[in-house]
């Protein structure tokens, strides 16, 4: 009986450590030292330990993004008292970014519950942004409501559908049905106020397109972060 419980306890530990239990990835994250336990070793970069790409990522590309979001921004001033043309691109850019790109990106890279978070407190930022002015007429409410609604929408249903797959057609197709669902569901609530203006194929156009070309682009955006975090990983392993 003895020798049965010690047979089965081994083959226990031994199912156990053995990298048919685990990924490759995990795997090679256990310390031969420590298997017995099942020890995940810790992987960690030291105050010297500097690399060309830390600089790119975590320095030079941060930067550029703000500096292109501030030209965004003066684009009316740098072109001469600001067309009405300039103006209503870098408007539609920022809703975009900010009620559709984000929440979209953080859906396909992590979870439903980021995605519908995130939408939810961007476009309940962005709501408030425009509330001094809807406030002031009848059925601003409305629209206030559909840019919330909108953006939570497109965050939960990109991270439910894409369910942190890494596979890029399941996020391109995530990210395009989402987009453009929510972009459908805004043009329809849009259409519910009485002071809205953004009516017939040329609204839609602007509304729900747009997203839909938004959730192409996050796509890519998401792969591109995702592959760059496991090349990453597979660097620090090595």
């Amino acid at each position: 009986m003895q020798f049965w419980r010690e047979f089965g306890q081994e083959k226990r530990e031994s199912s156990r450590c053995s990298p048919g239990a685990f990924s490759i990835q995990s795997w090679q994250n256990i310390n031969a030292n420590s298997c017995k336990h099942c020890t995940v070793r810790t992987v960690g970069s030291g105050w010297k330990d500097w690399s060309k790409s830390d600089v790119i990522y975590g320095v030079i590309a941060p930067v550029l993004v703000v500096l292109l979001i501030v030209l965004i921004s003066m684009l009316g001033s740098l072109l001469g008292g600001g067309f009405g043309i300039v103006r209503g691109i870098t408007m539609e850019i920022q809703e975009l970014v900010i009620i559709a790109a984000v929440p979209l990106l953080l859906g396909l890279v992590w979870n439903r519950w980021a995605g519908g978070a995130s939408g939810f407190l961007l476009g309940s930022l962005y709501a408030l942004y425009w509330a001094p002015i809807y406030d002031a007429y009848r059925g601003g409410g409305m629209i206030l409501l559909g840019y919330v609604v909108s953006a939570m929408l497109i965050g939960y249903m990109a991270g439910a559908l894409n369910r942190r797959s890494e596979n890029f057609g399941r996020m391109l197709i995530s990210g395009l049905v989402a987009a453009t669902i929510g972009g459908v569901l805004l043009f329809g609530v849009l259409h519910l106020s009485s002071m809205n203006v953004v009516r017939g194929v040329d609204g839609f156009l602007l509304t729900v397109l747009t997203r839909t070309a938004c959730g192409a682009i996050m796509s890519v955006i998401a792969k591109v972060f995702m592959w760059y975090g496991m090349t990453a990983q597979n660097v620090q392993k090595e």
